[in-house]
């Protein structure tokens, strides 16, 4: 979180009652907030005072807005400057105003609440940018169908999108055998890749969340080498034959929602339907 108060006593007293719970930056100017903003990137949580030199409060939380928009603000004030407090709440900017001198327990409990609302707005917009990405995949696959000019290449940074990973290769497959392998990056090895031999073997999808912790894979240079610390292989299959496989590839750690490994193995089925009906 981020307090933004021109008195030194009271910035000291917001940082102390926050900083157990939270990681709090300090600025004494609504200037200094955004020189740290452009340093940190985005908080959960501003609290600002309204009066201070040169910018007021809400003039600062205004400016947040556009590149900050999930964050959540607060305004102390000491004064009644209703028409300014009423004008940044109708607009957004303001999630509620707290008058001086603050109770500490209430002043926690409203940043709670402004915390646990923030948290639920990234959910909120992680759906909105994951139905995006879908939507422009869907698009890709079905226009590659259609011969409109769509190339693997361009699939492939189409899944990388959606999917929220760090690299995506296409393996094209012929009689059971990787042959290439579509992505911006030099993903090659993964023709020969045991994790990917073991997908089209099997026709099942194999996902390991940590590849260093893994058992059967963390000796496995080809990981290391390329700096790959997370991966799935997604078998897509038409008619029990497999036609292509997709490589969802992390450098960190990662985790896979149900929801969406179902969503890759649904991809790599439509993507498997459009290799086999245009071979």
């Amino acid at each position: 979180m981020l307090v933004v108060d021109d008195e030194p006593d009271n910035l000291d007293l917001l940082y102390r009652t926050f900083r157990r719970q939270f990681n709090v930056f300090k600025a004494e100017s609504g200037i200094d907030a955004l020189e740290v903003l452009g340093d940190q990137g985005e908080v959960a949580v501003i609290i600002s005072d309204q009066r201070m030199p040169e910018m007021k409060g809400t003039e600062f939380l205004r400016r947040t807005v556009p590149e900050y928009p999930d964050t959540v603000r607060i305004i102390l004030t000491g004064f009644t400057d209703v028409e300014d407090l009423v004008d940044a709440i109708n607009a957004g900017q303001v999630y509620k105003y707290i008058t001086k001198p603050w109770d500490p327990e209430k002043l926690k409990e409203v940043v709670e609440h402004a915390a646990s609302s923030y948290e639920e707005q990234k959910l909120r917009s992680l759906e909105v940018q994951r139905s995006k990405a879908q939507l422009a995949l869907t698009t890709a696959i079905f226009g590659a169908r259609q011969g409109d000019g769509n190339s693997l290449m361009a699939l492939s940074d189409a899944f990388r999108e959606r999917f929220l990973c760090d690299f995506c290769g296409i393996i094209t497959i012929q009689e059971g055998k990787a042959t290439s392998v579509a992505t911006e990056g030099d993903l090659s090895w993964l023709q020969t890749d045991p994790m990917v031999e073991k997908a089209i073997a099997q026709g099942e999808t194999v996902a390991v969340a940590n590849i260093g912790r893994s058992e059967e894979w963390k000796d496995m240079e080809q990981y290391g080498s390329a700096n790959v610390t997370a991966q799935v292989i997604v078998p897509g299959l038409v008619g029990g034959e497999c036609a292509v496989a997709l490589a969802f590839q992390w450098t960190n750690a990662a985790s896979f929602a149900p929801e969406e490994l179902k969503q890759m193995n649904l991809s790599a089925k439509q993507l498997a339907l459009v290799i086999s009906s245009s071979a």
